[in-house]
């Protein structure tokens, strides 16, 4: 009979926990004392519950322990020793700090971080490049207040807003801010911790000139987009070399007054011929062409595309508990486990589309088959079953 050589002797969720640091888990559960309360369900086992609901796609707690009970005779293939129950899992969501899940995200951060920054195949127009912007996840009743006035009906679902920082190299959250979704995005900015000569760029959500006063002076540059109703004067207006972009329609330095500060920015006016529209770019940075600082502007996009890979393959809009903490517990295990699938897509031998290798490992959470050996040459086992000349003679020739 021919065989598969992808088969092994652990399923692909046992493969997946290996990048799971139980030492670092248990190192953060002990600084959060998120154990204290608990005799069997401990940090680690409330991770692992919690991921497995992620990477499974289920919808329920009941669903969540229905299928666990299934695979309960591999339970151990869980690194667990004792079989959540419902009850248990929804007491844990509502009690055991969210912030917990938080630190270890980070510190799983900290842990890849080199490696996902090498292994990246994007090429930042700056170094040291973050990207900021703000998600907004709709939920099924008014737990946070939601965006916007409330209608007629009287009926109005809430809303939290998840305001986010990544880097563009490893292109993952580096900071993670919670709030309702009618708070306004700018009293994020205040969060930052930026490193001097970084590069930060956001959309015009974010306008705050008070930050960018603040970042001018610790040499932090931002790029931008003005807003339509802005409020400036020309200070002066710089000359555009035949070398760059012919999109540039110009590059000035303008003054805007704010209660009783001027600010002096730089305004770049950029024309994309591919969408017909004027984009207007407000930055700090006057050594870089202006050119340059539309690129920038550019890269924004790339944060877009991380916030759609999170709600697609980790979809978050089933809820396993009714509270703040429960929601934020599934938000920061969703953003784990596509930390790990980066990580396993980066490691893999061959290119994956993410939603294509995540929908696999979907399916075969609990079978026996040999991971990597699967990514690098999916095609190899039926090759090898199409190919091979018959193990035996036939009955009747």
């Amino acid at each position: 009979m021919n065989k598969s050589t992808h088969f092994t002797g652990q399923p692909i969720i046992k493969q997946l926990l290996r990048f799971l640091d139980a030492s670092i888990i248990n190192r953060t559960a002990r600084a959060w004392d998120s154990d204290r309360y608990y005799k069997r369900f401990k940090t680690y086992d409330h991770l692992v519950t919690m991921l497995f609901a992620a990477l499974s796609g289920v919808s329920s707690l009941r669903e969540l322990s229905s299928v666990i009970l299934a695979c309960e005779g591999k339970i151990n293939h869980l690194n667990m020793k004792h079989f959540p129950r419902r009850s248990t899992i929804s007491d844990a969501n509502a009690h055991r700090s969210s912030e917990v899940f938080g630190a270890i995200y980070h510190r799983l951060l900290s842990k890849y971080r080199s490696f996902l920054s090498d292994s990246s195949p994007r090429t930042p127009v700056v170094k040291n490049l973050k990207i900021i912007d703000s998600t907004t996840i709709s939920l099924f009743s008014d737990i946070l207040k939601g965006p916007g006035r409330s209608p007629l009906s009287g009926k109005k679902k809430g809303g939290i807003k998840m305001h986010t920082m990544i880097s563009a190299l490893e292109d993952v959250p580096q900071l993670v801010r919670f709030s309702s979704a009618a708070r306004h995005d700018h009293t994020f900015l205040a969060d930052l911790k930026l490193a001097e000569g970084s590069f930060v760029v956001f959309d015009k959500g974010y306008t705050d000139y008070t930050q960018y006063e603040t970042w001018t002076s610790q040499d932090v540059f931002f790029v931008t987009r003005q807003k339509d109703n802005a409020s400036y004067g020309p200070v002066a207006e710089y000359d555009i070399p035949d070398s760059i972009d012919s999109g540039i329609l110009k590059d000035e330095q303008i003054l805007v007054q704010k209660d009783d500060k001027q600010i002096l920015l730089r305004r770049i006016a950029y024309y994309h011929s591919g969408q017909d529209k004027t984009y207007i770019f407000i930055t700090n940075n006057y050594q870089l062409a202006a050119d340059r600082i539309a690129d920038i502007y550019k890269n924004r996009w790339q944060i877009e595309s991380m916030f759609k890979r999170l709600k697609q393959n980790f979809p978050l809009k089933y809820f396993l508990g009714d509270n703040q903490n429960a929601i934020e517990i599934q938000i920061w295990v969703s953003l784990i486990a596509q930390l790990l699938m980066l990580v396993v897509q980066r490691k893999a031998k061959r290119r994956w589309a993410f939603s294509n290798m995540v929908s696999i490992i979907r399916y075969h959470l609990m079978s026996y088959i040999d991971l990597f050996s699967f990514l690098k040459d999916p095609d190899q086992s039926w090759a090898h079953l199409t190919t091979k000349p018959p193990d035996q003679l036939a009955l009747f020739s």
